[in-house]
């Protein structure tokens, strides 16, 4: 039995367990993963500087667009990133679900350059982008769309002569990760925020001069039950699933539910996610 047929019948039985009827699996089905919360979160450090105070972050993650989740809905969250204004948009990995099968139109690249970011749009490689032999193909597609790749690589924004980094890493399952290279030659000072696709990658990010890092991948659970969590999350999300977690006293990791679902069509006390990010400079 594969790894969807077993997922499958462990929460169909766990739905018959509970006695869970069939209105409930329609709104795991049908309702609740065309929902969206907003996250809103603020980030607070010495090292913001006044240049960067109220500066706004959008990340969105996970589409895992052509399984269960369309243009339609990808234009509706569009217009919704769109409309906070934001400074820079973030893109943490995972665009389509299958890359090998998924038939790519110019409809996608526009809906991407639609987009709009008064500085920057950057992303990072998921582990369904580079599956499927996609690695080559959805970096033409986000590249077309205006987003600039972080593999391993950093960019500096810059504001009134104040400057923040983001760096971000290869993914961490079918990519080749190697955060030293990502911020080779920058300066440690700069208040630093790593894109990471999958959220367990903190733990080795805590032993680099980073301030926050910002991840997907574990799309939350997707589907929680009371008193039990989350039945399922995938390889390098185990450890952190949902939400802020405080990995030492310098970094702070944020990761996000994502926008899609993938092997199962359900999400259950799980909305789909997209997180606005305000900077705070923090006066000591």
């Amino acid at each position: 039995m594969n790894r969807r047929a077993f997922l499958k019948r462990t929460i169909g039985g766990l739905f018959a367990l509970l006695g869970i009827g069939g209105s409930t699996y329609y709104y795991a089905r049908h309702i609740e993963p065309a929902m969206l919360h907003i996250q809103k979160e603020t980030i607070a450090s010495p090292k913001i500087t006044p240049a960067f105070n109220g500066y706004k972050i959008v990340q969105f993650s996970d589409t895992h667009i052509g399984f269960q989740y369309t243009l339609d809905q990808f234009t509706k969250l569009v217009k919704k990133i769109n409309s906070f204004e934001p400074d820079l948009i973030v893109f943490t990995g995972d665009l389509i679900d299958k890359p090998d099968e998924y038939t790519f139109n110019q409809r996608l690249i526009n809906l991407l350059k639609n987009l709009q970011a008064k500085q920057a749009k950057l992303w990072i490689y998921g582990n369904h982008d580079h599956g499927g032999y996609g690695t080559e193909v959805i970096k033409n597609v986000m590249t077309k769309g205006g987003f600039q790749l972080l593999q391993n690589s950093h960019h500096i924004l810059e504001k009134n002569n104040d400057r923040l980094l983001v760096a971000g890493i290869d993914d961490a399952i079918l990519g080749r990760p190697n955060l030293e290279k990502a911020i080779m030659n920058s300066n440690p000072d700069l208040f630093t925020i790593l894109l990471a696709h999958e959220p367990d990658y903190a733990d080795t990010a805590s032993q680099y001069p980073v301030d926050v890092q910002l991840s997907g991948h574990s799309h939350g659970g997707q589907v929680r039950l009371p008193f039990i969590g989350s039945l399922y999350t995938p390889k390098y999300a185990q450890k952190y699933i949902d939400g802020k977690h405080r990995i030492t006293k310098k970094l702070t990791l944020y990761v996000n539910k994502g926008i899609g679902t993938t092997r199962l069509p359900y999400r259950f006390l799980c909305e789909p996610e997209m997180t606005l990010y305000t900077l705070e400079q923090q006066i000591s």
